[in-house]
């Protein structure tokens, strides 16, 4: 029987309106990171929102990777452990192994237009079943960890939800 590997992307999008504390702080450390970094773009132009920026200035898609750093101690207490996406039971459990910053919008002289998004990629997964709207999946070293007296691993059953897409499926023997 063939295993399906899936890589999971959970995309948390903040902005002004986001409500929980670890949201609020990413919101505002990303806000200030922003402003100093687009002023190097944005000096002796008119220019002050990420999207003028963009389109008129050179080398200003640069900016979401100079504003991550921002993000990297506040990604640190997460202990890897994914945010907001929970198991049927109400446990956080999936992991992830990277992320990615994305500006959607923002605005050198209106805080309140700034949002961004986290994209978080999950460590490689494997998809045993669809139920409804359920995905059955199991970490993919779990099989390593097979226990062999009574054949079962350990797995998770995951409402799938907005925001996240399976960005990767391989097939295996």
């Amino acid at each position: 029987m063939q295993k399906r590997v899936i890589i999971l992307c959970y995309r948390k999008i903040i902005d002004i309106r986001s409500a929980k504390q670890w949201d609020k702080l990413v919101f505002e450390s990303t806000y200030l990171e922003f402003k100093m970094q687009a002023q190097n773009f944005s000096q002796g132009t008119a220019y002050t929102s990420y999207a003028e920026l963009l389109r008129n200035v050179p080398n200003a898609q640069r900016l979401a990777g100079m504003v991550t750093p921002s993000l990297t101690g506040y990604i640190q207490q997460l202990g890897s452990i994914m945010p907001d996406v929970l198991n049927n039971i109400g446990r956080r459990f999936l992991t992830f192994s990277k992320f990615q910053l994305e500006i959607i919008n923002s605005d050198i002289s209106d805080k309140d237009k700034h949002q961004v998004a986290v994209n978080f990629y999950s460590e490689p997964l494997f998809w045993h079943d669809t139920i409804d709207n359920y995905l059955l999946i199991s970490a993919q070293q779990a099989e390593n960890q097979l226990n062999v007296e009574n054949n079962c691993i350990s797995t998770n059953l995951m409402q799938l939800q907005p925001y996240i897409n399976i960005t990767s499926l391989q097939y295996h023997n």
